[in-house]
């Protein structure tokens, strides 16, 4: 499956090229300027933003249309992937809202029927190095932007929902998720690992406990460098034991206390 095209090809084809009824939505989450953020995107006609997702090819598996997703957002590859769940509510979609979509981008319903069926979204979080992402949108008609995690815009249909479950699963399982490797880069201070960690979990975090549990779990490893913060701020910085992370996650060890 190529790069997807513009919405008024993409739904005139839907039916030959596109599995019916079921689509994937895709939470990319980025860490930047002590905050955790999410891309979200939108068309120009609409006042809701949306998440980044789209329809399965009939050549395609799941995973694959939410890489393709990642791919044409970000410009990224190879990055953390993991499906959470699934939402087929049967009124997940407004009524009409759809319809009211295909009428703004001048689309005739009657060539994009299928848009308007009931769809099933599977949904998939992923973590990415916000420096290392290129926000792609189509000039033409969308735009494309990141959002702190707090101070998300009216979004479209269920998507909200989408990401309220994501980031519970997240908690859920924050013992096994490499949340700072995935989103720091290679050099990181103590503060910017423990404030993604009280952006998940929606709470602050004792600073001397953290630090103390996150070097006693034996992933992180101190560094003989500080970085210059302010005129009498010096943070340590750290990094990661990639080894050790890469170890982790091919046989599903656990990370991190998910008592913090």
């Amino acid at each position: 499956m190529e790069k997807e095209q513009p919405p008024f090809q993409t739904l005139n084809q839907g039916p030959d090229i596109f599995i019916p009824n079921i689509s994937v939505d895709c939470i990319i989450l980025g860490f930047d300027s002590g905050s955790l953020k999410v891309l979200l995107c939108k068309f120009k006609v609409s006042e809701k933003w949306m998440l980044p997702g789209g329809f399965i090819a009939k050549d395609e598996d799941p995973d694959e249309s939410a890489l393709r997703v990642l791919k044409d957002r970000t410009g990224l590859e190879n990055v953390y992937l993991k499906q959470f769940y699934f939402f087929g509510k049967k009124d997940r979609i407004g009524t009409g809202e759809n319809a009211d979509m295909l009428k703004r981008l001048n689309i005739h319903e009657e060539k994009s029927q299928w848009y308007l069926d009931r769809f099933i979204s599977l949904g998939y979080y992923s973590l990415i190095k916000y420096n290392d992402a290129q926000v792609f949108a189509n000039e033409d008609y969308e735009e494309a932007g990141w959002f702190d995690i707090n101070e998300i815009p009216p979004l479209y249909a269920d998507h909200k929902e989408i990401i309220n479950t994501a980031i519970s699963t997240i908690r859920k399982q924050i013992g096994f998720i490499p949340m700072g490797y995935e989103l720091l880069p290679e050099r990181f201070t103590m503060p910017e690992l423990r404030c993604i960690y009280e952006a998940i979990l929606g709470r602050e975090i004792d600073r001397r406990n953290f630090q103390r549990k996150m070097l006693s779990i034996g992933y992180i490893q101190p560094l003989n460098e500080t970085r210059k913060a302010g005129a009498h701020k010096s943070p340590n910085l750290y990094s990661f034991i990639k080894e050790k992370y890469e170890e982790a996650e091919k046989y599903g060890i656990q990370v991190m206390s998910n008592n913090l």
